[in-house]
């Protein structure tokens, strides 16, 4: 038997769970990146992004309260230009359309007189067209129009009024790419500051996390709605772009703003919780004085009516307005409240949970169980911290989610190679223990180690005891190393059957030992179990006897004695050694009983208790013997090798009836049987007087 391998099995289980925790990271399922973005936004929940002191950001709201007092959407182009005009008066910066105006307005002059009779038709064609009226609000007030970005083709391509500037050895950006755009009116684009694309791309989940800084169509890179509002605010005519050869982007500058992005250049979206004050309904711009906010503001007109459909899924929970998603971008890039996830967090997450994963494995497959525990709950808590830390003080946004789960699978295949290990070292020395103790006592006490304390109970058990006759002089004539070498596989071959038949060994004396039966565990057959254990060791020590004199090694007989009673059984000894036996008078009777086959010329014996409950295993009597210090005679039987020895119970009745031929039959048996050690025996009691069955020992 050999110890079990101690690291390298551990080594491999746990790197087949490490290896999984890190293809986990790197493959980013779709579970994964889901779970992720909503730690994210719970971040947000706990800490949503605070409000300014004072804001430039305002949203002009088309809401259900305007729509009912103005009338339905879409207002005629003259009363959008009357509404910028009304902006212009209050002083606003900018004025940014979350509205795509790409058809002419149809309550226009121009496109009434069509329909109506010739008369009518020319005096309207003497009105001012109303998409003119509003071309010319857009001159007088800077605006930036909407357009939105399709997947087909189109032709239509936004004016461009501005540049953008690259890395000189910077790849195409990554940004968002689109085949086509539909435009605001060519009047109404050209009288406009800028355009910008309305477009979002929301995540899976449907939640708007992100806005892109820039689109691309084709060749051309386009700036979003929330860029180019800010660039006409700042007055810039340049966009900077920092991409590397591959084409991922950092960073988007406008102006003196840095705005970092993921690789696609999309902006993070950093919520506040309540933007309500910022809301200014739209029909209170032509009813009330203008609002004194609005002067040198940057002002958002979009709608927040269901009906009109232009509403997000937010990380804080519920829906906003997609204007409001374009005003919280551009509100955080204007007063420095940035939320981004830098381009360098992957690696860091990646060797964050190697470095994590490799000292948690080896923690777990080095120490106790407790330990490992805590220094896994201990790095996770340190992760999710860390991640806190990091979004809450400088708005970085790190995923603690991904190596949290890392290393809990980590965790899961060392805490499975150690416990593997663990059960793999536990049968080795339950196996090495019992070479030492019967394996059922070994058995018995794994599953109940509450009864390894001192004491006992009483119980019915049966007991084997064995002798090597001679044995003494066999060791004086034989080399010290044979004997032990011939002595080892005697006893074996013995303890093999004691454990076919469950038996425990409770103890070897020497050359002899004793079997129990029933304890640790009960047995209710355990008399049986007991005489066949007997027989079968009888049978063993026959042949081993023959090989050994065929060798030239002249093994004695093996004396076996049975019985069966009550004793108790437990552990014995004391706190620093225990002793797992049976103690009590069946015990000592047993040994007797063992010790008498000497007397009797016998190879075994067993006792009335084993005879009366194996009634058809074939046994002769041997008689009552009364042993020494004891005063009521035991009944003993020895069993036959296969059938019933009717010669010999015939005589055995005439000496137990006290018949005057009882000599005289065992005479003529043991003239037939030169070699029945028992008949001699009865018939040396006969000639010496004795009558009856009653054997009265004289020595133990």
């Amino acid at each position: 038997m050999t110890l079990p391998g101690r690291l390298a099995p551990r080594v491999l289980l746990a790197s087949m769970g490490l290896l999984a925790a890190c293809a986990l990271y790197l493959a980013e399922p779709m579970l994964l990146q889901t779970l992720r973005n909503s730690l994210f936004d719970q971040y947000q929940r706990w800490q949503p992004r605070p409000a300014p002191a004072e804001t430039k950001v305002l949203v002009l709201d088309i809401d259900e309260d305007s729509l009912a007092r103005l009338g339905q959407w879409p207002w005629p182009r003259d009363q959008m230009a009357q509404l910028l005009d009304r902006l212009h008066e209050a002083g606003a910066a900018v004025v940014v359309f979350d509205v795509l105006f790409a058809e002419p307005d149809r309550s226009s002059p121009t496109q009434l007189h069509e329909q109506l009779p010739s008369e009518l038709a020319a005096q309207l064609k003497q009105l001012p067209d109303h998409d003119q009226q509003f071309a010319e609000a857009m001159k007088r007030q800077p605006s930036v129009l909407g357009f939105a970005a399709t997947r087909a083709p189109t032709r239509s391509t936004p004016i461009s009024r501005f540049a953008v500037r690259l890395p000189a050895d910077a790849a195409s950006p990554a940004f968002p790419t689109y085949a086509g755009t539909a435009t605001a009116l060519p009047e109404l684009e050209s009288a406009a500051a800028g355009s910008g694309a309305m477009t979002f791309q929301p995540d899976g989940d449907g939640v708007v996390r992100r806005v892109p800084l820039m689109i691309k169509v084709d060749d051309h890179l386009l700036p979003s709605l929330s860029a180019e509002a800010m660039r006409v605010f700042l007055k810039q005519k340049l966009y900077r772009v920092d991409a590397d050869s591959r084409g991922d982007v950092a960073q988007v500058d406008i102006g003196r703003i840095a705005l970092p992005t993921n690789s696609r250049g999309e902006l993070w979206v950093h919520y506040r919780a309540d933007m309500s004050a910022q809301n200014l309904p739209a029909w209170q711009l032509f009813k009330e004085h203008p609002d004194a906010r609005l002067h040198g503001a940057v002002v958002l007109v979009g709608s927040s009516a269901q009906g009109l459909q232009d509403l997000r899924f937010s990380p804080l929970g519920g829906m906003v307005p997609g204007v409001q998603v374009h005003a919280q971008a551009i509100e955080q890039a204007l007063y420095g409240a940035p939320l981004q996830r830098p381009y360098w967090a992957s690696p860091i997450e990646a060797l964050t949970l190697l470095l994590a994963a490799l000292l948690l494995c080896g923690i777990t497959l080095t120490t106790g169980a407790l330990t490992a525990a805590l220094v896994s709950a201990g790095l996770l808590v340190t992760l999710n911290l860390l991640a806190w830390w990091a979004y809450s003080r400088h708005g970085l946004l790190f995923d603690a989610l991904s190596p949290s789960l890392g290393l809990a699978i980590a965790y899961l295949g060392a805490s499975i190679a150690r416990h593997r290990a663990s059960e793999q070292q536990q049968r080795w020395v339950r196996e090495a223990f019992c070479r030492y103790i019967s394996p059922n006592l070994v058995e018995h006490l794994v599953r109940h180690p509450e009864q390894l304390r001192l004491g006992g109970e009483r119980r019915c058990c049966s007991f084997v005891f064995t002798d090597l006759a001679d044995s003494t002089r066999l060791m004086e004539g034989q080399p010290p190393e044979r004997v032990v070498s011939m002595l080892n596989e005697y006893l074996e071959g013995i303890i093999q059957i004691a454990f076919r038949h469950h038996g425990t060994l409770e103890r070897i004396m020497g050359d002899g030992m004793a079997i129990l039966f029933s304890a640790p565990l009960t047995q209710p057959d355990h008399q049986q179990r007991v005489l066949a254990c007997a027989l079968e060791i009888r049978r063993f020590t026959r042949e081993h006897a023959a090989a050994q004199h065929a060798a030239g090694i002249a093994l004695g007989r093996t004396r076996i004695g049975v019985h069966s009673g009550e004793v108790v059984v437990g552990n014995f000894g004391g706190s620093t050694l225990f002793d797992y036996r049976a103690v009590g008078d069946a015990v000592n009777v047993a040994a007797r009983i063992e010790g008498v086959n000497r007397y009797f010329g016998t190879e075994l014996c067993v006792s009335q208790a084993i005879r009366d409950v194996n009634p058809d295993t074939p046994m002769r009597p041997v008689g009552n013997v009364l042993l020494k210090g004891k005063e009521q005679p035991l009944r003993l039987y020895e069993p036959c090798d296969t059938q019933p020895d009717v010669l010999y119970e015939a005589a055995y009745k005439r000496m137990s009836a006290d018949e005057e031929d009882a000599l005289d039959a065992f005479e003529r048996l043991s003239a037939q049987r030169r070699d029945d050690a028992l008949v001699h025996y009865q018939l040396a009691r006969l000639r010496s007087g004795q009558r009856g069955e009653l054997i009265v020992m004289t020595d133990k």
